[in-house]
């Protein structure tokens, strides 16, 4: 087992594909390829499993490439310190939720740690794209969250693809809305006051199922609704048009400024936020610098609600 095979495994990782992976690395793919399988024969394991639809990595796959990382890194600091090479670009992925906190924890991360050169994604998407990303480690950390009606059936998904939930926080539902929307002088507002304005809400795509919406009531019909993919959109229309969303309450008006409000819902409901981690893979630094910025975020914005 040399250093190299473990950046051929980390880079495949990283690009999700073999011939994607053997373009950054400079090599042929049938070169990339037996020096994988090499590396495999020689530790009795599958890294990758093969697929009608590219590679994935096998479980103990997973597990392999948190050493390899743990390695290279370290590899990597010692050349640095004693031949004076080149570090190579950080690595990091987050999948989650539209959350505006996930958001400012990724620009505290990326201010704060970024070296000279990096690599990082942040994918804001669907609720099942996040469980999947994590699943084959496209992500490192997933952020979404639990209620009474969606647990089940998540926790299911959570299960199959060998991930943890871990607790960030747990809050009461409140409604997004423009400052300017006549509710946003109420103390508190009830569905039936939200029922001449537009219910806005993130689409999930294929798998559009009740409980994978990123809104609690998702079985609640409304008057007026609108599906949306991105933030932004969301945000322009609560604006726009005076329409309301169902969250956490949890707001940053860094970067979002003071044109949206957030009221609380008058209802017995509570959502779980929290993170998701492949149960085989230790976390990188990054990964847990990341967290801790999640919190201090969550902490931060939370008070000033």
């Amino acid at each position: 087992m040399t250093l190299q095979q473990l950046r051929y495994v980390i880079e495949t990782v990283n690009c999700g594909s073999i011939n994607e992976a053997a373009k950054k690395l400079f090599i042929t793919q049938p070169s990339l390829s037996n020096a994988i399988k090499e590396l495999e024969n020689e530790l009795k394991i599958k890294i990758f499993l093969r697929t009608s639809k590219g590679i994935i990595l096998s479980t103990e796959g997973a597990e392999f490439l948190s050493y390899a990382r743990q390695i290279i890194e370290q590899a990597e600091l010692l050349e640095n310190r004693y031949m004076h090479t080149k570090l190579s670009p950080q690595h990091f992925s987050v999948s989650t939720q539209h959350y505006a906190f996930a958001v400012s924890a990724f620009v505290r991360l990326v201010k704060e740690f970024g070296q000279d050169e990096y690599e990082f994604t942040l994918r804001e998407t669907k609720t099942y794209e996040i469980i999947d990303d994590v699943k084959h480690l496209r992500s490192e950390i997933g952020i979404l969250y639990l209620n009474e009606f969606n647990a089940q059936v998540l926790r299911k998904f959570l299960r199959e693809g060998n991930l943890t939930f871990t607790e960030l926080f747990r809050a009461k539902p409140h409604i997004f809305i423009s400052a300017q929307n006549p509710l946003a002088r109420k103390e508190y507002v009830t569905l039936a006051d939200l029922e001449p304005y537009p219910c806005l809400s993130f689409e999930q795509g294929e798998r559009n199922s009740f409980h994978f919406s990123e809104e609690i009531l998702s079985t609640l019909s409304h008057q007026k609704s609108i599906h949306v993919s991105d933030r932004a959109t969301l945000f322009n229309l609560l604006i726009g048009l005076n329409g309301y969303t169902i969250s956490t309450g949890v707001i940053s008006h860094d970067l979002n400024g003071n044109q949206i409000v957030a009221i609380p819902l008058k209802l017995e409901e509570e959502i779980t936020v929290g993170y998701i981690t492949h149960k085989n893979v230790t976390l990188s630094r990054l990964a847990e610098i990341y967290i801790h910025a999640l919190k201090e975020t969550i902490e931060e914005e939370r008070r000033a609600i």
